[in-house]
C-alpha cells in the first residue's frame, strides 16, 4: 500500500491528516491517552516535549553560509511578512474583541488566529516553487524563513502590539532548543545532516498530538472563517511581499507572491500561547482550527497563483533551465525542499 503518497497527495498532508485523526480521537475517545497511559498517552497528548524536538531539529538545518543575494532575498521577505502580521494584529486588536468572535459568520477569529496565520511562511512550499518558478538564489531564500518556525515570532508580534505581556525567560525558552540546534548544525555539517533528517519525520506526530487538543465540532464550524482568513492571509501578506521582492530583491514579485502562505508548524502556535497566556487559552482551539484550514487553502492557492504570476512575468521552462536551476546548488535545494514542503 501507498499510504504516504496517498497522504502527499493533499497539500500539507502530513501534518493535516494526522491533526484531523487526532481531532477525531479526542471527538470520540477523550480519555484515550490517560486510560492507555505511559508511552501511548506520550505520544496523543505530548505536543510540546515533540515540538522541542522538531524546534532543535530545525534550527540545525539552518547553513548561514549563504550568498549575500541568498540572504537579502530570504532577509527581504522575512522582515516583511513578520512587518505585515505586526499591522495586521494591530488592527484586529481594534476591531475584534478580546475574546474573538464568539457567533454569526466569522465564528471563531481572533487575534491568536490572525498572528499565528500571518507571520510564518509555508518554507517548503516556497522553495517548491522557486525551485520552478524562480532562479536558484530565490529557491535557497528559505534559509532564513526556517527562523519564523516556532512561536517565537508570534510571541514577538503580539507583545509588540500589546496584545499580550511575556516574561523574558519565555522568550528564552521559546527559542532556546531551535538556538542550540542552530549553534550544533553550524559547527558541524554532520551535525546538521544528523538532525536534519529527523525534521520531516517528526511532523506527523506533533500534528496528531495538536489535533488531539481539539474537538471535532470546532473544526467543522471553523471551514468558512478559515477559508476566509487564508485567502486573507494571501491578499495582505501577498501584496506587501511582491513589492519588497520587486524593490528591494531585486525579484519579479514571484517570490514574494510564493510566500504568502500559512505554515504546517503555525498550526502548533495557538496551543503553545495558550498555554503560557491564560487569556489566550479560551481561544486557542477554534485558532488553531483555523489556522489549519489557512495552512490548506494557502498551499492549494499560492502555487496557482505563482505560476500565473511567473507566466504572466515572462517565466518559460526553456529559461528556468537554461539559468541552470538543475544544477548541482539547485538539487541540493530541490532535496530540502522535499523534505519540509509539508511544513
Amino acid at each position: 500500500m501507498r499510504i504516504k503518497a496517498a497522504i502527499e497527495k493533499i497539500p500539507g498532508g502530513l501534518m493535516l491528516v494526522p491533526l484531523v485523526l487526532g481531532a477525531m480521537c479526542r471527538t470520540w475517545s477523550p480519555g484515550a491517552g490517560s486510560y492507555f497511559g505511559s508511552f501511548t498517552n506520550g505520544l496523543i497528548t505530548g505536543t510540546v516535549p515533540i515540538l522541542a524536538v522538531w524546534f532543535f531539529c530545525m534550527g540545525a538545518t539552518i547553513d548561514l553560509r549563504a550568498t549575500g543575494t541568498v540572504l537579502r532575498k530570504s532577509g527581504t521577505l522575512l522582515v516583511t511578512k513578520t512587518a505585515v502580521a505586526w499591522l495586521a494584529t494591530l488592527v484586529a486588536m481594534r476591531v475584534l474583541p478580546e475574546g474573538g468572535i464568539e457567533t454569526g459568520l466569522l465564528a471563531g477569529l481572533s487575534v491568536l488566529a490572525i498572528t499565528s496565520a500571518m507571520d510564518m511562511t509555508n518554507a517548503g512550499l516556497y522553495a517548491a516553487l522557486m525551485q520552478q518558478y524562480g532562479e536558484k538564489e530565490e529557491a535557497s531564500a528559505f534559509v532564513l524563513m526556517s527562523v519564523e518556525s516556532g512561536p517565537l515570532i508570534s510571541m514577538l508580534i503580539l507583545g509588540a502590539a500589546g496584545a499580550a505581556v511575556f516574561e523574558p525567560r519565555l522568550f528564552v525558552g521559546a527559542v532556546l532548543p531551535f538556538l542550540i540546534g542552530f549553534a550544533l548544525g553550524n559547527l558541524d555539517h554532520e551535525l546538521r545532516a544528523f538532525f536534519g533528517r529527523c525534521v520531516h519525520p517528526l511532523i506527523p506526530f506533533f500534528g496528531f498530538a495538536l489535533g488531539n487538543g481539539i474537538d471535532m465540532k470546532v473544526i467543522l464550524t471553523s471551514g468558512l472563517p478559515g477559508i476566509i482568513l487564508g485567502l486573507g492571509v494571501i491578499v495582505v501578506t501577498g501584496i506587501p511581499l511582491m513589492l519588497a521582492d520587486r524593490f528591494i530583491g531585486r525579484g519579479n514579485g514571484a517570490a514574494g507572491l510564493a510566500a504568502s502562505s500559512t505554515a504546517g508548524a503555525a498550526i502548533a502556535n495557538p496551543k503553545i500561547i495558550g498555554d503560557m497566556i491564560p487569556a489566550f487559552q479560551k481561544v486557542a482551539p477554534a485558532a488553531t482550527a483555523l489556522v489549519a484550514t489557512s495552512c490548506l487553502v494557502t498551499a492549494i492557492v499560492v502555487p496557482i497563483l505563482t505560476a500565473m504570476w511567473a507566466k504572466r512575468m515572462g517565466w518559460t521552462a526553456a529559461a528556468n533551465a537554461a539559468d541552470g536551476t538543475e544544477g548541482a546548488a539547485s538539487d541540493s535545494v530541490g532535496a530540502s525542499a522535499v523534505s519540509v514542503v509539508h511544513h
